[in-house]
């Protein structure tokens, strides 16, 4: 499976340097940078004067959208599909594959490669990308120029977050995927735990208590001995600290690069397990959920939106069939602060497939899904989802919106300075495979079962394996 699995990587790569070089780009391929100035592939083809004409007729009669979980799917079906917008006989054909391992990566790459010869109806038309991995597929000629080829206007896009848009232009200066979403996050804590340690669940008074890292450390002490963890899980700070680096996890002599922030990270982590402060578990695992249920131990979890909405919200309920609502498990009994530093999480864009027959409705998609403020409002009101419009959210924030989960908080308001200052300039097309496999890396240093020498090797094994390009710092 590991020698299939590298050996798509590799034709991936040789297919797109071919593409590239076609295009007159240089044959040498340079390593990664910011997403305006990025050097992680080869420049692209400038869109010529026939590319920004509008797109042909579509033909196709499958939409094919290749996903990783559901979270697009919902939002679609309630503000595009149930409104009667997909045309009569095209059939959506939704493609989930996991992302975990580089899972869905492969099942995209795969796609994308046998895209020209594939039959019309198996083209890929819409595919969606995380932040973490971006910069491979927006530095390649498989995603589509949102406004040469698709056929938005700058105008569509002028009300999105610049971060959104920085995260997704090439290195030639061309947009290629726009997102419905922007992804400040903040601590997100149980309002009857902070009562217990705190003495209030106030969001003003709870942010002055854990507004540092040396505060944050405190108040972990002060929870053991009232018998909670601070948070559910070794891993649940991991992102403020990855998404708060100052230099990029490559640098330009392909060598992984550990930040003074993610040090602190594992430091932290082994500080908290030895003294007991959270538990052995990752964030996606089911027991840290089970730390948010009614009779959970856990004070704290972080994430933005699509975090306590999509994973954390269903884990808090005692009776999943019956209302969300305040006295169904642990709903209700929750709020929001930025914590001790603002930092952002994910966030998923779409992009269209070069070569796909049903442009149009893609661009229809996106004008209505990322660009159309109504719908914005809407998706925030459904879904909880920071959306991707200034104007949407500065209105909700000054809205008395509420949301019963968070204890009848506006979140909007709380994440919306954060949402201004996100800054995605040391994104590598290498965190995904950096990022996940670290905490696993550690977990037997962090519970005493090898040294700290050797979780480093684990980690640099494993990252190595993923991309053999690169290599240890000499």
């Amino acid at each position: 499976m590991r020698t299939f699995k590298m050996l798509i990587v590799s034709m991936v790569a040789l297919v797109m340097l071919v593409s590239l070089a076609a295009c007159g780009a240089p044959a040498e391929q340079p390593s990664d940078s910011a997403p305006a100035e990025s050097k992680s592939a080869e420049p692209v083809e400038e869109p010529t004067e026939a590319a920004t004409e509008e797109a042909p007729a579509d033909t196709g009669t499958v939409l094919n959208i290749y996903c990783w979980n559901t979270e697009f799917q919902d939002r679609f079906k309630a503000f595009f599909e149930e409104e009667g917008l997909v045309p009569e006989g095209v059939t959506v054909n939704w493609l989930i594959t996991p992302s975990d391992g580089g899972a869905y990566q492969q099942k995209l790459d795969e796609a994308l490669l046998a895209q020209e010869s594939a039959a019309a109806d198996d083209k890929v038309d819409l595919f969606l990308i995380e932040a973490d991995y971006a910069l491979k597929y927006i530095n390649s000629p498989y995603a589509a120029d949102v406004y040469g080829d698709v056929g938005l206007t700058e105008a569509d896009t002028a009300d999105m977050y610049q971060y959104t848009k920085d995260i997704c232009t090439d290195s030639n200066g061309i947009l290629r995927g726009v997102s419905w979403q922007a992804c400040p996050g903040g601590l997100i804590y149980r309002r009857s735990i902070a009562k217990d340690v705190l003495g209030t669940d106030d969001p003003e008074e709870v942010q002055k208590a854990l507004d540092s890292w040396e505060k944050f450390d405190a108040v972990a002490a002060q929870a053991k001995d009232k018998g909670y963890y601070i948070t559910s899980g070794f891993v649940a700070t991991y992102r403020t600290f990855s998404n708060n680096v100052s230099a990029p996890w490559v640098n330009e002599n392909d060598e992984i690069i550990f930040d003074p922030a993610i040090k602190q990270w594992i430091s932290q982590a082994k500080n908290y397990l030895d003294n007991e402060y959270t538990l052995p578990y990752g964030i996606w695992d089911t027991e840290s959920f089970n730390e948010a249920k009614e009779d959970g131990k856990a004070m704290c979890y972080f994430g933005p939106g699509w975090f306590f909405d999509f994973c954390l919200m269903p884990a808090t309920l005692a009776d999943a069939e019956a209302e969300k609502a305040p006295g169904n498990g642990s709903y209700g009994d929750w709020g929001l602060v930025k914590g001790p530093q603002g930092f952002f999480w994910g966030g998923t864009w779409l992009c269209a497939a070069a070569g796909s027959d049903n442009m149009n409705l893609v661009r229809e998609i996106m004008l209505k899904m990322t660009c159309d403020k109504e719908t914005l409002v809407e998706i925030t009101n459904k879904y909880a989802d920071f959306t991707n419009s200034i104007p949407a959210m500065e209105e909700i924030a000054a809205s008395d919106y509420a949301h019963p989960f968070l204890g009848g908080q506006n979140h909007i308001a709380v994440l919306l300075d954060s949402a201004q200052s996100i800054d995605m300039s040391n994104i590598t097309k290498y965190d995904q495979l950096l990022n996940e496999p670290l905490p696993a890396a550690f977990k037997d240093y962090f519970l005493g079962t090898i040294t700290e020498e050797e979780a480093y090797e684990n980690f640099y094994k494993a990252a190595i394996e993923s991309y053999p390009n690169l290599k240890k710092p000499e």
